[in-house]
């Protein structure tokens, strides 16, 4: 396969480094990834100053921009005849889950891919600290090697991509694959609120909300039960079973 490599975490991230040398042995590989670290960047695009590309090594390139930007920029700027075949975006240092998807560069990078028209996955392992880099590899390479089952070029997967959640575990613990649904926080805890050093009254994003739907079936269960978690995402956000009762709604 022909794949495109890229994250949010930075181009020297362990994840997306480990990820690129398994993929090396059998694929073809151009990887394109911010030159720091940009999480919860979101899909942001960069459009109010230049970026720039620099090459670190074979087919291997950093970015001084979004994770989006260098989907985006690899696709539309780097390839010139032949496309890619799909999108990889990871392994990032931390779960991607539920409301968390909204805000992740990691996710974005893979939605870029598949809003440019190809299938694209966003692989995550949920620790802050991981450990076991070897076996979000291994459910990588394993989903790889399943996916012309799955087609996600057909029309009914056109506007999907797959969300993968891998624990922090010995690949042996883990027990297999579930797929999920994403599940729900409660709101977010307050700002951090600080001073400067001149006294300034300075803020802090405070921490993410508790889980409130992490039931059986989604992707905090998963983990929390050793299986990978595979979400598939659809980017198409428009909410379909409300257009009838909308426009009705504006006819009154």
């Amino acid at each position: 396969m022909n794949i495109l490599l890229s994250n949010d975490d930075g181009f020297m991230a362990p994840g997306i480094n480990l990820l690129r040398d398994k993929l090396l042995e059998t694929e073809n590989v151009v990887t394109v990834a911010p030159d720091r670290n940009r999480s919860g960047a979101s899909n942001s695009l960069t459009l109010e100053m230049p970026l720039r590309i620099t090459k670190r090594g074979k087919q291997f390139y950093s970015v001084n921009g979004t994770p989006t930007d260098c989907v985006h920029l690899a696709l539309t700027g780097l390839y010139d005849n032949e496309e890619p075949d799909m999108v990889i975006s990871g392994i990032n240092a931390g779960a991607n889950m539920s409301d968390d998807v909204i805000y992740s560069g990691t996710v974005a990078a893979a939605m870029e891919g598949r809003n440019l028209g190809l299938p694209a996955m966003a692989v995550s392992l949920a620790s802050h600290h991981p450990k076991y880099y070897d076996s979000a590899v291994m459910a990588t390479i394993t989903l790889l090697k399943k996916l012309p089952g799955l087609s996600l070029s057909q029309k009914k997967h056109s506007a999907t991509i797959i969300n993968v959640n891998v624990p922090d575990l010995p690949w042996k613990e883990i027990k297999g694959f579930q797929v999920t649904r994403l599940g729900k926080r409660h709101k977010a805890e307050p700002v951090i609120r600080d001073k400067d050093a001149r006294g300034n009254e300075i803020f802090w994003i405070g921490p993410v909300g508790a889980e409130a739907d992490a039931g059986e079936g989604t992707d905090f269960y998963a983990i929390q039960n050793r299986y990978v978690s595979v979400t598939p995402i659809h980017i198409d956000l428009t909410n379909y079973a409300s257009i009838q009762k909308m426009g009705e709604w504006l006819c009154e």
